[in-house]
């Protein structure tokens, strides 16, 4: 599994970078976890806003922070 947070460097995107390691490790998944910085790596993803999180080259998430529980069930439902 591949997870890549999207995000310029914001409070907002480091807060769900810490928050998708938090629950990697939770749930303990095998999974790398990438931090894409750059405005043209993530303008070729269909988001409208940042942060985003892509699990497995699918959006799952633009534009908020999800809840704890959010994100432990969109990661584990990816995971299967």
């Amino acid at each position: 599994m591949i997870i890549k947070v999207l995000g310029t460097g914001c409070a907002k995107c480091n807060k769900l970078e810490e928050m998708t390691k938090e629950a990697v490790i939770e749930l303990g998944l095998a999974a790398q976890i990438v931090k894409i910085k750059e405005v043209d790596k993530i303008s070729a993803y269909p988001i409208l806003m940042t942060p985003a999180l892509v699990i497995d080259e699918e959006v799952v998430i633009s534009g908020k922070i999800p809840t704890k529980d959010e994100m432990l069930k969109l990661i584990l439902s990816k995971s299967k």
